[in-house]
């Protein structure tokens, strides 16, 4: 039985809910990008199972904020998916803030170690600084998810050098997340 992962690219194209911008790049385009790679790695793989928030690089998700989360959400808890995989940029007034996080609902869970695994996945794949696995239950896809889930913070758009790597490497990072996912089930590369 295929290992079904929901792939959330976070924020819409355009309308309600677009993500944060810097040096050139839009979060709800790399975002897009990445998520695409992966489901294509994904698709490779017979052990997984996989399906995607946006199927589209123009395709819109809600009327709003929340009905933008709650539709992400609601087509993880209702496909059922196994685990659910939140794709976001990050931005900080301050451009020197660089580096990768992954963000859980709680510590101690299966959401945690996935977290690690991806992270570490993502850092020695494509080079990004290590920020940790943080926690943050105040998040909607993590809080109202049904299965595993995190919410994973590629890179920063705002730093020159996480945005070049976001630039030219989308693919390094949905295989640093691939590479995550199969350290976490501890399965040999294909």
């Amino acid at each position: 039985m295929a290992i079904r992962i929901f792939i959330d690219q976070g924020h819409n194209p355009s309308g309600p809910n677009t993500g944060a911008e810097g040096n050139g790049l839009r979060e709800q385009d790399v975002t897009y990008a990445v998520g695409r790679y992966l489901a294509d790695i994904l698709e490779q793989d017979p052990r997984f199972e996989v399906r995607l928030s946006r199927n589209s690089p123009t395709e819109i998700l809600g009327t709003s904020n929340a009905s933008s989360l709650a539709a992400r959400v609601n087509m993880a808890n209702s496909w059922p998916a196994d685990y659910f995989i939140s794709i976001h940029c990050n931005a900080n007034v301050n451009p020197a803030i660089n580096g990768t996080e992954v963000y859980v609902f709680s510590r101690n869970t299966q959401s945690y170690w996935l977290a690690e695994h991806v992270l570490d996945g993502i850092v020695q794949r494509v080079g990004t600084r290590d920020n940790g696995v943080r926690l943050n239950p105040g998040l909607y896809v993590l809080r109202r998810t049904r299965m595993p889930a995190i919410l994973v913070e590629l890179a920063y758009l705002t730093n020159a050098g996480d945005a070049q790597k976001l630039r030219d490497d989308p693919y390094g990072f949905a295989q640093g997340i691939y590479n995550g996912l199969l350290s976490y089930f501890d399965f040999p590369p294909l």
